[in-house]
């Protein structure tokens, strides 16, 4: 007995996880896709993986391969359009249980890569800096620098809610 849990227990455990995850590096149009990839490339190293890993930053480092992947893909590809648009084109609005309103996940969006990646992988998926260094490469202090950068921009383009304001001063505060 190898004292892991069985895939399925890991993928109902950290599938949400992953799932918001990918929708904030890569946007609701491929989220699930990479979020299929993540799990089926995961489910053939899974034997593997020692009893003692960190699943869950395991599995962010999959997903943020797979990422990495989606982006290159859909930089090669051409896109057919009927006329040139005018405009930029909004995101699409997110699904409903994902964590993100569509103009907070837009706002996610437009950040610089290792910002939107240090984000996502330390407020969404909760993984600590020396996690999300090893992910994305770089020491701890600058994945918290691209975190802090990121979040900083996200205030000052995405105002917090009057109520969650105060909350946040108490806290500093204390």
């Amino acid at each position: 007995m190898t004292g892991k849990q069985p895939f399925e227990a890991v993928v109902t455990k950290h599938g949400r996880t992953v799932l918001r995850v990918c929708r904030a590096v890569l946007g609701p149009a491929d989220a699930d896709d990479a979020w299929s990839e993540t799990f089926l490339a995961a489910m053939r190293a899974y034997p593997d993986l020692p009893a003692d890993a960190n699943v869950e930053a395991w599995l962010v480092t999959i997903a943020h391969r797979k990422a990495i992947d989606a982006t290159r893909a859909a930089a090669r590809r051409a896109i057919p359009v009927a006329q040139p648009p005018d405009g930029a084109v909004a995101p699409a609005a997110d699904s409903a249980g994902d964590g993100l309103d569509g103009d907070l996940a837009g706002a996610v969006a437009r950040l610089p890569a290792k910002q939107k990646q240090a984000v996502a992988y330390h407020y969404l998926a909760g993984l600590p800096y020396t996690d999300v260094a090893a992910i994305v490469g770089g020491s701890a202090d600058a994945a918290r620098r691209a975190a802090a950068d990121g979040i900083a921009t996200l205030r000052r383009s995405h105002p917090a809610p009057p109520e969650r304001e105060r909350k946040e001063k108490a806290c500093e505060r204390e």
